[in-house]
């Protein structure tokens, strides 16, 4: 077989370049960091105080097929996240964390209207997170590791604190914050509801993801479009009910479904959360291997790594061994996904250019010496 139709092997994944869109500050700590921070900051409610036992139960409770179960679980993440010295830190390790995996570029995200029990003003979280970012991206270039991070300052959508967050997110533009975002329950909470936020964001030309089409469906993706203009969908998945699949196999999409694949509406999709949540039923029936097969713009993310116990390394695993993706599919989702990304044009071209084609190019070249090596043993 050829480069191109061999699957990668897990090893191969794990150094592969890759982009993450959607990862969440509060879903991606590590077990023994909660537990140190709980017993620091005397925090008691934690489920279980041994590091594994409390992983599993994070585990355990994203797996209810609920979404609003699924966003119970952060009680105790932010709970443990209202300090300077706890939101660096948490900051720190997941972009070093991610760095590991072989993220080359993330934009994380994180509400910082739920930082602010400990007494924190809100330009003091995003400068706490971003001083951790840096130091993470410090420590991953020591260790070897090359990664660039930017935060996304994330509303709840249930809240009325969306304008306040928006203009935080533009002054801290091109200081660490590349974007905005809205999050939390979609039933009864439409994006329309903060229109005020996305109208202040156009006029400044900003960034901005909405989180939509994740439990709520075609609407929510309309409204996200149509009527607040977002750059992206946070999830986005179920764009898949305004799509028809005969019989036959033939595909009809609907007016919505072609919009957002005509406009190159980038979808940021994130498997293994979406099988949690009820979303999809499983990696096979996940709508990306359609969407990835009609060419819309779907890329590849995490959402929440602890309640998922999930990595981009481990999301790429899943595809590959469900759709036997090559290192070829996992490079036009990492491309994607820097094409979607929001920084400037030209870094981003620089980035596919120099960092993410190079490094796949490597991974397939490896294929050709081991043939050849074999060939003349």
């Amino acid at each position: 077989m050829i480069p191109s139709e061999t699957p990668p092997s897990p090893e191969q994944i794990l150094r592969a370049p890759k982009v993450l869109l959607h990862d969440h500050l509060d879903g991606g700590l590590r077990p023994a960091t909660i537990v140190e921070l709980a017993r620091e900051q005397g925090y008691d409610r934690l489920p279980e105080t041994d590091p594994e036992r409390l992983a599993a139960w994070f585990r355990e409770a994203a797996d209810s097929g609920s979404l609003v179960r699924y966003l119970e679980t952060f009680t105790h993440t932010v709970g443990v996240m209202q300090t300077r010295e706890a939101l660096a830190r948490v900051a720190a390790e997941c972009v070093y964390d991610l760095a590991v995996d072989g993220v080359v570029y993330a934009e994380i995200r994180y509400a910082p209207e739920q930082h602010l029990e400990g007494g924190l003003s809100l330009e003091e979280v995003v400068e706490a997170v971003n001083d951790g970012f840096r130091e993470g991206t410090r420590r991953a270039a020591e260790a070897g590791y090359r990664i660039r991070a930017g935060a996304l300052l994330t509303a709840m959508r249930h809240a009325a604190r969306a304008l306040e967050i928006a203009e935080l997110a533009n002054r801290y533009r091109d200081l660490g914050v590349v974007g905005f975002d809205i999050a939390g329950a979609e039933a009864g909470f439409p994006p329309t509801r903060h229109l005020d936020a996305f109208e202040f964001l156009k006029r400044e030309n900003n960034h901005f993801t909405i989180h939509a089409g994740e439990a709520f469906g075609l609407p929510s993706i309309w409204q996200a479009l149509q009527w607040c203009g977002a750059d992206r969908l946070g999830h986005g998945v179920r764009i898949i009910d305004d799509i028809e699949v005969a019989e036959d196999g033939s595909v009809k999409l609907g007016r919505l479904a072609a919009y957002v694949r005509d406009k190159r509406v980038p979808l940021e999709l994130c498997p293994t959360s979406n099988i949690q949540t009820g979303a999809a039923p499983s990696y096979a029936e996940h709508p990306i291997g359609l969407l990835r097969r009609l060419r819309f713009r779907a890329t590849v993310n995490t959402d929440n790594r602890l309640m998922s116990d999930t990595s981009m390394s481990r999301e790429f695993t899943h595809l590959v061994r469900t759709f036997r993706y090559t290192l070829d599919d996992l490079q036009w989702f990492t491309v994607n996904a820097m094409k979607s990304a929001f920084i400037p044009f030209d870094e981003r071209l620089a980035m596919i250019n120099e960092v993410i084609k190079p490094g796949y190019a490597a991974l397939r070249s490896e294929w050709l010496f081991k043939q050849r090596g074999s060939s003349t043993s």
